[in-house]
């Protein structure tokens, strides 16, 4: 009995210590996929601000708060199944899915780029939420929208990053991804959506230093959006032509991804810092190159949209129509629009 007992024992010990791998392999890869989807993420957090700007204070965090349950719906629900049995069927697509997403990311970064570049600043802004429950649900509604791209995105991405491993671990890796990151991007706009009412509401204290901390508060959060908007706009250049780099090496065309291996290489070999320096050499070749690609799939889609009914435009393509086109309405017009 007491042979069996300590048997029993040990089969419970070494179930434990599988167990304990297992949520160790699972961190770690779901800090591996996470870390890999941070331009993505970023952008995320530099786009949803924008859809609830010109709303009433009072409904910023209750559109936050529908738009993050249906960003949550999107991962779990859609995305996640979808990846899984694609993963599990017809794991060859995946590299051409994760290309796909990279072209976007490079559209995307590319597009504001240039917009900045011709000075079309009021193009890159969404426009201010209207009163009335119709309208913000229309808002709430398109916002949800673009997060099932950039949600898409995050997830093949994190996909690809942990594709060695077993179907559930997987599976688990990407529930644990999508919870972070979801809750990691909309607590980070409730945050800055709310910072200038933070603000305000400091410099009502009594206490000099709240007053002085609420003012640069409020002074700074233009700042502040428009960092995380450039940060953003690299780290979807850098994401999007690395992707484009190493599934062209996977394709068989070696010479981009060996040449940026190239450049890097004399600068590994220096002591202490030559890893930071390789890294840097590698992302900022990775970020030219989804610049150039960037401008190519502009020069194609622009005119293209230029002939369909929502892409017609006085004043040429705007910054968001194709979010608008995806999300089935039509964009809104700039008040200095002369056809608006």
């Amino acid at each position: 009995m007491s042979g069996g007992l300590v048997a029993l024992l040990d089969d419970v010990a070494a179930l434990a210590r599988i167990a304990a791998a297992s949520v160790d392999d699972i961190a770690a890869g779901a800090a591996k996929a996470g870390a890999k989807a941070a331009g993505v993420v970023i952008d995320d957090a530099a786009v949803t601000p924008q859809y609830v700007s010109g709303a009433d204070p009072s409904r910023e965090l209750p559109m936050i708060k529908r738009i993050f349950w249906g960003s949550l719906r999107n991962k779990l629900l859609i995305i996640l199944p979808a990846l899984l049995l694609v993963s599990a069927f017809i794991p060859a697509v995946i590299p051409f899915i994760l290309m796909l997403g990279g072209t976007y990311l490079c559209y995307e970064g590319a597009e504001k780029v240039w917009h900045k570049l011709r000075g079309h600043h009021a193009a890159e802004k969404a426009p201010a939420v209207d009163r009335g429950p119709e309208a913000e649900a229309k808002v709430v509604k398109g916002a949800i929208t673009t997060d099932f791209i950039l949600s898409c995105e995050i997830m093949v991405i994190s996909m690809n990053e942990v594709a060695d491993e077993s179907l559930w671990v997987r599976a688990i890796i990407l529930v644990v991804v999508a919870l972070a990151i979801t809750v990691l991007v909309y607590g980070a706009v409730a945050l800055i959506v709310k910072m200038d009412d933070i603000g305000l509401h400091l410099t009502t204290k009594d206490s000099a230093g709240s007053k002085r901390f609420g003012e640069l508060l409020v002074k700074g959060m233009p700042s502040v959006l428009a960092a995380i908007t450039l940060v953003g706009t690299i780290a979807m250049l850098w994401v999007g032509g690395h992707i484009m780099l190493q599934g062209a090496y996977d394709l068989g065309w070696h010479l981009p991804y060996d040449l940026v291996h190239m450049l890097e290489t004399p600068f590994a070999g220096i002591p202490v810092v030559g890893g930071v320096l390789a890294w840097l050499v590698n992302t900022l070749c990775s970020a030219i190159l989804g610049l150039a690609w960037g401008l190519v799939v502009m020069a194609i889609l622009h005119p293209l949209l230029k002939a369909l009914p929502f892409g017609k435009k006085k004043g040429g393509h705007e910054a968001g129509d194709v979010r608008a086109a995806i999300a089935g309405a039509r964009p809104v017009k700039r008040k200095d629009d002369p056809g608006a």
